[in-house]
């Protein structure tokens, strides 16, 4: 992180929110997938549902993404304009489980500032199915989005979407101790 006036405004790019993924108003939301982007359980069913069966059709041509990766497809029947596709690790506590987490968030940020994406809209990617512990992947998740933000004048704003209050709780208190000044 650079100084703190730096540090402050890219702060204010970024807030954790409760509530659906599928129901906000943003430039692009992101799907926490599967290598296949076919569809599947949690935040990936709820948008292939919401989004409609043109969504799977137009995954159906991307032929899949390995973990780590990021893709980019239009959001169809979604109030949000595009879905950025990634696929996080299956958590096993190793070292490479933290790279690819990273992964996620920049490349998925790096495919919103190229299609002009002023607002995004993350959920806890790998923290269901996959295991990864919640705090952890806070970490990482914030750190990697306000480093990209840092450099990036877009997107404007991201947003932390988390499905349950203890959730938000903990991407909420990260964001204030590094308003604070308190890091780590």
């Amino acid at each position: 992180m650079g100084s703190g006036a730096e540090k402050s405004d890219v702060l204010k790019r970024v807030e954790a929110v409760s509530g659906d993924i599928t129901r906000l108003a943003v430039d692009a939301i992101v799907n926490a997938a599967n290598e296949s982007l076919l569809g599947g359980g949690g935040v990936d069913g709820a948008i292939h549902r919401a989004a409609g069966p043109e969504l799977l059709a137009e995954c159906r041509t991307l032929g899949g993404c390995p973990t780590g990766e990021a893709r980019i497809t239009r959001g169809y029947n979604l109030p949000a304009r595009h879905v950025i596709h990634t696929v996080g690790p299956v958590y096993r506590g190793r070292p490479e489980d933290e790279k690819l987490l990273s992964s996620c968030y920049r490349n998925s940020l790096a495919l919103a500032a190229e299609a002009g994406c002023r607002t995004v809209a993350f959920p806890a990617v790998s923290c269901g199915v996959y295991g990864y512990p919640l705090e952890e992947a806070c970490k990482v998740a914030v750190s990697e989005v306000l480093e990209f933000l840092e450099t990036n004048p877009l997107p404007e704003k991201v947003l932390f979407v988390l499905f349950s209050e203890d959730a938000l709780a903990v991407y909420q208190d990260r964001l204030k101790r590094l308003s604070a000044g308190q890091g780590s």
